[in-house]
């Protein structure tokens, strides 16, 4: 019959071996490398995924992502090569290609981030300061961001580090000096909006004076050509009517003093201030025009003539 003492070794040989059997093995995820750490020294790098061996209780295993990550970079203040102030926005991305020499230089990716940040500002004003805002802006975007992202990702290589991809998300200028910007291109807008319609106001006066030059000519024209037209019919009315008047003079006459009747009987008010023998109303009290003869008194045509005085 075994010894109790001998369970319990027993027992206890396999929990050590258990425990040293888990602290020898590691494993390695497809998004990450591992890098091996025995005292503080480095050992080995291990980036193909799996389960892999360490030495037990002595070897550390360092967990470092081999994704691409992002570096989101604050907004900066940029002056370009015409004095021209940018508020540059800008983003990066990067992969960890070298852990051991990542681990060595900067330990961790928050420490890596704050390392980029610096390098990719830098870069910023480095290039885009030997450009002018128009560049930026529009001509050579591409371009300008492939150098930042060449310089970058130069200076990144002694952090183990390589810069995948460096873009420019906006770039614009200041809040005050777009608003000075817009103010100047209103008012260049209004002085060309005044300046059309001052030469608009222009064009209307001379189209205008020129139509009124024309109506007043071709107004007098036609009032000349009214005027001959009326001076030939009066000359033929006054040849008929001087014929008419050598033919039968007291038909003329009586005609003459119809027309004035009928002119001076139109309106309501007939009155007329004339002496009872004007020849104005002749033809009242005779068809003929003539005065009436006077009247001889019958003891005035039988009374004998009078004696001559002595």
């Amino acid at each position: 019959m075994k010894s109790p003492v001998a369970g319990i070794v027993a027992l206890f040989v396999l929990f050590l071996v258990v425990i040293v059997g888990y602290s020898s093995v590691f494993t390695v995820a497809q998004t990450e490398q591992a890098l091996v750490v025995r005292l503080g020294e480095p050992v080995k790098v291990v980036t193909e995924p799996g389960l892999n061996f360490k030495a037990p209780f002595i070897d550390t295993v360092i967990s470092i992502d081999k994704r691409i990550l992002d570096l989101e970079n604050p907004s900066q203040e940029v002056i370009a090569s015409d004095q021209k102030r940018l508020v540059v926005d800008a983003f990066a991305r990067y992969r960890i290609k070298n852990a051991l020499r990542f681990y060595q230089s900067v330990g961790s990716i928050q420490a890596a981030n704050i390392q980029l940040t610096t390098l990719l500002n830098a870069s910023l004003r480095r290039v885009l300061g030997e450009v002018t805002f128009i560049t930026v802006v529009r001509d050579e975007r591409e371009a300008l961001m492939a150098r930042i992202r060449d310089q970058l990702d130069k200076e990144a290589d002694g952090y183990g580090i390589q810069v995948v991809d460096v873009r420019i998300r906006r770039a614009d200028l200041p809040e005050q000096n777009s608003q000075a910007v817009y103010q100047r291109m209103q008012t260049e807008r209004q002085r060309e909006a005044a300046e059309f319609r001052a030469q608009g106001g222009q064009k209307a006066q001379e189209i205008r004076s020129n139509a009124d030059r024309e109506a007043t000519v071709i107004v007098a024209e036609a009032n000349s050509t009214a005027e001959q037209v009326r001076g030939a019919g009066d000359g033929e009315r006054n040849r008929l009517f001087a014929e008419a008047y050598g033919k039968d003079p007291d038909f003329f006459a009586f005609y003459r003093s119809m027309t004035a009747y009928e002119n001076g009987l139109k309106s309501n008010d007939t009155r007329f201030l004339l002496r009872p023998d004007s020849d104005f109303f002749k033809f009242f009290s005779n068809s003929s025009g003539k005065p009436p003869v006077a009247a001889v008194p019958p003891a005035a045509a039988a009374a004998p003539p009078a004696a001559p005085k002595p």
